[in-house]
């Protein structure tokens, strides 16, 4: 049936849904614009001469082509031991919210309690923090305790920051997996514990996939507190925070795609995990 066949109230709706799709098009292009060119102008410059660098205008492709930059900056003091402190904080703090949130979640999501709505808000009340709030008080008090500059000290306090948004994902996905299904495991002979890792657990996956990516990219990137809590054993971001205003474009460009590099690259191995739970979520 062609568009002549319709009656006018039919034409103009007809109209009307296909200008609304081109609109929601048109604004999802816009915010992968927004969102990827200065990835790639980062990623241009990182692997740009040094005068392509300071140049004007910015060129959109690193040509001619140079690891100078990425070299001077990964050469630089205390590069590469930051990175390893990254990397160690990201992966204590997913590990350390993973075994709290999931426990936490599933029994939120699946037990009847007095104060489970109050228990909820006053998780999620945790995120209203500053983090100066946090970190201040944890600065003297790690100090007290000897555990000042400690690579676990940073992994704890941004455990304390992922943990409430980690525990409510983690909830609401163990929530969309149905009762029965338990019930039905335990009815062929599988006991609370059997049914939760065979039965409940694989389906959880992606949810839990991506609050992790959440709580590794939030660890990865967090500066504030790690500056705070660290002079000598500094994480990536707090060192590159710290010489900014005295550092070149060089360094900043570096600096800036190396810190991408990690996200993406977990990101990617993850990201399958991530497709299962829309595919989930759609059906």
């Amino acid at each position: 049936m062609t568009t002549r066949a319709l009656d006018p109230v039919q034409r103009r709706a007809i109209r009307r849904r296909q200008l609304n799709r081109a609109g929601v098009y048109a604004l999802a292009i816009l915010i992968a614009l927004w969102i990827l060119l200065p990835i790639w102008l980062i990623g241009t410059m990182a692997f740009s001469t040094r005068s392509d660098v300071y140049g004007f205008p910015k060129q959109m492709a690193p040509i001619p082509f140079t690891t100078d930059t990425m070299q001077f900056f990964i050469n630089q003091p205390g590069i590469l031991d930051g990175t390893r402190n990254s990397i160690v904080v990201a992966v204590l703090t997913l590990a350390l919210s993973t075994l709290i949130a999931a426990p936490a979640g599933y029994a939120i999501s699946r037990y009847v309690f007095v104060g489970r709505d109050a228990f909820r808000l006053s998780i999620l009340a945790v995120r209203a923090f500053p983090i100066v709030i946090l970190a201040v008080p944890l600065a003297v008090t790690f100090i007290e305790w000897g555990m000042f500059d400690k690579v676990y000290s940073v992994a704890l306090m941004h455990t304390a920051l992922t943990l409430p948004t980690t525990i409510l994902v983690v909830s609401s996905v163990f929530a969309s997996v149905p009762r029965e299904f338990e019930e039905a495991a335990k009815v062929f002979g599988c006991n609370a514990y059997q049914a939760f890792m065979r039965v409940v657990l694989p389906l959880v996956l992606p949810g839990i996939a991506a609050s992790a990516i959440f709580t590794f990219v939030m660890s990865w990137n967090e500066v504030f507190a790690a500056t705070l809590l660290t002079i000598r054993n500094r994480t990536l971001p707090a060192l590159i925070l710290y010489q900014l205003n005295k550092s070149s474009l060089q360094f900043q460009y570096a600096g800036g795609f190396f810190m991408l590099v990690p996200s993406l690259i977990f990101i990617f191995f993850i990201r399958r995990y991530l497709f299962n739970m829309w595919g989930q979520i759609t059906k």
